[in-house]
């Protein structure tokens, strides 16, 4: 699964990095956070009609999406901390997710994604504690996570209450090459950028579309172990992927 990232980038960098022609950033946009973690703000860049009029063509544009896919018919948004992945082998099926597949995909920028590694006795059962990983480009550019969003309304609030919509979103995952896999057996779905205009057409065909969920390729990631301290949501800072030594001369490592 993929249950933290890092993201740091300014929208303004963002946009220029996704051609970005709007950005409608309603809801307080987050600043650099090396913690993201379920339900809270994150960038995401997706295609909607110019001021969501259907009669327009749709364009890119970069929004605030909270972390947590909600349904639409959700009866209760608290379901949406339980939507933060969707599984790339059942995404185009399961009744939570295959509306939003249909129409409403877009990608999720990250510097980078954590994974938990079992040490001596930790894993499944086991007592252990278990060493994070930062994941990242190895050539240091933007990792495009697939996702999906959905737009939930507010039963409780009134027509006229901006916040009656709450826009979410949800990491579609995949399974890890070995490489990865050694750290754990699930990622985040990569989109490369010749193909971030197909994934994020809103009318793409669903054969189409299912062609580009594909591993990343042998080589694109590195990863490192770093700081435990990224367990706790409240710790918030570049040193978190600050990489660790993995031997006892002090040398940094990698399992990449």
């Amino acid at each position: 699964m993929c249950g933290r990232y890092a993201s740091t980038r300014r929208p303004d960098d963002l946009a220029e990095e996704f051609d970005v022609l709007e950005t409608r950033l309603e809801e307080d946009p987050p600043g650099p956070d090396w913690n993201v973690a379920p339900t809270k703000a994150v960038y995401a860049v997706l295609e909607r009609p110019a001021k969501d009029d259907r009669a327009e063509p749709a364009q890119r544009q970069l929004r605030v999406l909270r972390w947590g896919l909600v349904p639409s018919w959700a009866k209760d948004p608290a379901i949406g901390s339980r939507m933060i992945n969707a599984r790339m082998e059942t995404v185009a099926e399961k009744p939570a997710f295959r509306k939003a597949f249909a129409s409403r995909r877009c990608l999720l920028p990250a510097d980078g994604y954590y994974e938990w590694y079992p040490t001596e006795g930790g894993g499944k059962g086991g007592k252990g504690a278990k060493q994070p990983f930062f994941i990242r480009p190895a050539n240091g550019g933007v990792l495009a996570m697939a996702g999906l969003y959905e737009i939930w309304r507010d039963p409780t609030r009134d027509d006229d209450d901006p916040r009656r919509f709450r826009w979410t979103c949800t990491v579609i995952t995949t399974d890890a090459p070995d490489d990865l896999g050694r750290i754990h057996d699930r990622m985040p779905l990569m989109v490369e950028r010749e193909k971030w205009g197909a994934w994020l057409a809103p009318d793409a065909p669903r054969d189409d579309l299912l062609d580009l969920l594909v591993p990343a390729a042998p080589g694109r990631l590195e990863a490192f172990p770093v700081s435990p301290a990224v367990g706790n949501v409240r710790n918030n800072g570049p040193e978190l992927v600050e990489p660790l030594p993995l031997d006892g001369d002090g040398e940094e490592g990698t399992l990449l």
